[in-house]
């Protein structure tokens, strides 16, 4: 079983650029699809990003395309969401998930077996 640990959200401005990693532990990180998700006040939680078990991306949100992007490093059990040009849209509080399985990517929070705590991004207009 697997814990996710999410860390590097806060308050920027917009335009700004922030950068959310998920520290893993207690799986072999390697045998896991990893994604992350977003949910505002209100909002159901969606998919902004995944990203496969070798570190190809599969799926990039129409909303952030451009502007986030999703990295992987099997070696320190960690995935990124490099975030730019923010915006207060953009404000949420942010998952990392993980899914064990033989598929590419999901992007379907109910495909996900681990979910991290959470860290709460703000971009202020």
């Amino acid at each position: 079983q697997v814990q996710l640990v999410e860390s590097g959200g806060g308050l920027v401005q917009a335009g700004g650029s922030l950068r959310v990693s998920c520290a893993a532990s207690g799986g072999t990180f390697s045998s896991y699809a990893m994604g992350w998700f977003r949910q505002a006040p209100g909002k159901e939680r969606e998919c902004v990003a995944a990203i496969s078990r070798s570190g190809v991306i599969g799926y990039i949100a129409d909303s952030v395309k451009g502007r986030f992007t999703i990295s992987r490093d099997n070696a320190k059990n960690t995935v990124y969401l490099q975030m730019n040009s923010l915006k207060p849209e953009d404000t949420a509080v942010y998952y990392c998930a993980a899914r064990a399985g033989e598929g590419y990517y999901y992007t379907n929070p109910y495909e996900y077996n681990y979910w991290g705590q959470g860290t709460q991004v703000t971009v202020s207009s």
